[in-house]
């Protein structure tokens, strides 16, 4: 699962967007003009952002300039009717990572958005395996050795994130940054009461728990 930002003014774009990588089980985003999605990036963290040259208020290249400017780094996918190579050029000098022109078929935008994740780290394997506990990306499944664990879709999502992140403590606001929507009423009680379902549903009697509480900092997952 990866946190995705898409900044379209189609609504319509947005939408079959949207849905298609909520399909592939990422967490998505929506701003519908520069300005709010230059706010969600200053307050927000996210692995992807998927980003329409036209835009109101912003541009989508102006947009790309000023973030890369202020040191961000996340990587951007950009989208645009404009296919020469002038605009492609221009495009990819303003901070961008990729250029996909419009129409695009879902199937290459899915490979595409699977190529930046995979380059930048967010998504290096389908399959994370941590002692007895193994978790398939893929087909949306957690063992506990042999036994297949039933978890809902946030359970699942915190589990992938910190299983991507092995021995790395962290806090519950940036675990709800990473694993919640931006907007969504939620807290670090929220957090902490998945983290005590998610022990519940893995722990195995006997055994020390994968998902340990740093005291005055936050979770980890470790061996």
């Amino acid at each position: 699962m990866a946190k995705i930002l898409i900044v379209e003014d189609d609504t319509d774009i947005a939408t079959i967007v949207s849905r298609w990588l909520q399909h592939e089980n990422h967490l998505v985003e929506i701003s519908k003009d520069g300005e709010d999605a230059s706010v969600k990036l200053k307050l927000n963290q996210y692995d992807l952002v998927i980003l329409d040259w036209m835009l109101p208020k912003i541009t989508g290249v102006e947009l790309c300039q000023k973030f890369r400017t202020s040191g961000g780094t996340t990587p951007i996918l950009l989208l645009t009717a404009k296919s020469t190579i002038e605009n492609k050029e221009a495009g990819l000098d303003s901070g961008a990572d990729d250029y996909l022109t419009k129409p695009f078929d879902l199937k290459e935008l899915s490979a595409r958005v699977r190529a930046l994740l995979r380059r930048a780290g967010a998504i290096s394997t389908k399959t994370l395996k941590i002692g007895d506990l193994s978790l398939d990306a893929e087909m949306h499944q957690v063992f506990v050795g042999d036994m297949l664990i039933s978890l809902n879709p946030k359970e699942f999502a915190l589990l992938e994130f910190l299983m991507r992140h092995p021995n790395q403590i962290f806090s519950g606001e940036a675990l709800l940054s990473r694993v919640w929507q931006s907007d969504a009423m939620a807290s670090t009680d929220t957090v902490r009461a998945h983290i005590k379902n998610l022990r519940k549903k893995i722990d195995q009697p006997g055994k020390t728990s994968p998902i340990s509480t740093v005291h005055g900092l936050g979770y980890k997952i470790e061996p």
